[in-house]
């Protein structure tokens, strides 16, 4: 059921975990900030690093493509610019159908009781009408590809599913996270070619690895309250020996990528991108401090930069570049 709102406090329309002054709300009529935040438009770290293993993906094959002389630049922009709608589209339409699952779970969350549904700014119906469009809209894009990628982009439906429930019955949501947030690393790669191979399975091993780093360090914000109303998480489970695990995920991180990036015989700037963004990995692992939660989330949105670096490597590469 829908919560009331707090009568003694003004509604503002926002919620606390996203920043106030974001574009939603300088832009949008009020009316429509409540879907803009079941989405997290006004959130975009979300949708980017659903995008980023995409565009690895898509920038990995053009490279490949390259060699062969199959390369069009063209068709390469026509691609990322669908990975980025269809990631926007989808982000907002797994978040909306997250909130209708942990309407509950986030009405007991101190930073995430604002947010639409538990604030009963939106009913659970309109919820979801929203998510039925946005994703119909993420399946507009995938019509744009060939049959392989569809069946391939359906397939990861299964996995968008059941991660809401996953923090109920592992210590490892994180690691659904990450299967369902890095396959684009394999999508990329089969709407160029219509098939997969070693390299994007290496590179989606990659992203999953990477993933659920980035959470963990995410996660470490809500841990005491997890813990109250039992929610699991790899913060929890990792505790004070974070930084420990983040080295040996981080580490596979840039191995896989290293594979992938050998399998592909991609040029030298792509590995100098790869060789920076090891090094701000091992930076996060360092500062990390995971009792400080502004430092939590800042490091978090960092990785956004990190991914945004390899696929400008990964581009850079290319012959025409």
């Amino acid at each position: 059921m829908s919560q009331t709102p707090d009568s003694s406090r003004p509604d503002t329309g926002r919620v606390a975990d996203a920043p106030s002054k974001n574009w939603v709300y300088r832009v949008l009529p009020r009316g429509l900030w409540s879907y803009a935040q079941l989405a997290r438009w006004d959130r975009p770290i979300g949708w980017q690093l659903l995008m980023l293993p995409c565009f690895w993906s898509a920038a990995l094959a053009a490279n490949v493509a390259a060699s062969a002389g199959t390369f069009s630049g063209g068709r390469l922009v026509w691609h990322l610019l669908l990975f980025f709608i269809g990631s926007v589209a989808m982000r907002g339409a797994g978040c909306t159908y997250n909130d209708l699952v942990d309407h509950e779970v986030d009405n007991a969350v101190a930073r995430t009781r604002s947010r639409p549904l538990p604030s009963g700014r939106v009913t659970r119906k309109q919820a979801k009408i929203f998510m039925v469009l946005q994703a119909l809209a993420g399946l507009v894009v995938l019509l744009q590809f060939n049959t392989f990628s569809m069946v391939l982009g359906v397939a990861s439906l299964a996995i968008v599913a059941i991660y809401p429930f996953a923090k109920r019955f592992t210590d490892w949501p994180q690691f659904f996270l990450g299967m369902a947030f890095s396959w684009g690393a394999l999508m990329g790669w089969a709407t160029e070619f219509g098939t997969l191979a070693a390299a994007p399975v290496a590179l989606y091993i990659a992203a999953i690895a990477w993933t659920i780093g980035y959470d963990t360090i995410y996660a470490h914000q809500d841990k005491e309250d997890d813990a109250l109303i039992g929610v699991r998480s790899t913060a929890r489970l990792f505790g004070e020996k974070t930084a420990q695990w983040l080295m040996g995920l981080y580490g596979l991180t840039v191995a896989m990528i290293a594979v992938a990036f050998w399998l592909a015989g991609v040029g030298l700037v792509a590995w100098l991108g790869l060789a920076v963004v090891a090094l701000l990995l091992a930076r996060q692992i360092g500062s990390l401090e995971i009792d400080d939660p502004e430092q939590c989330l800042a490091l978090f949105k960092f990785n956004g930069v990190v991914g945004l670096i390899l696929f400008v490597g990964l581009i850079a590469a290319l012959p025409f570049a």
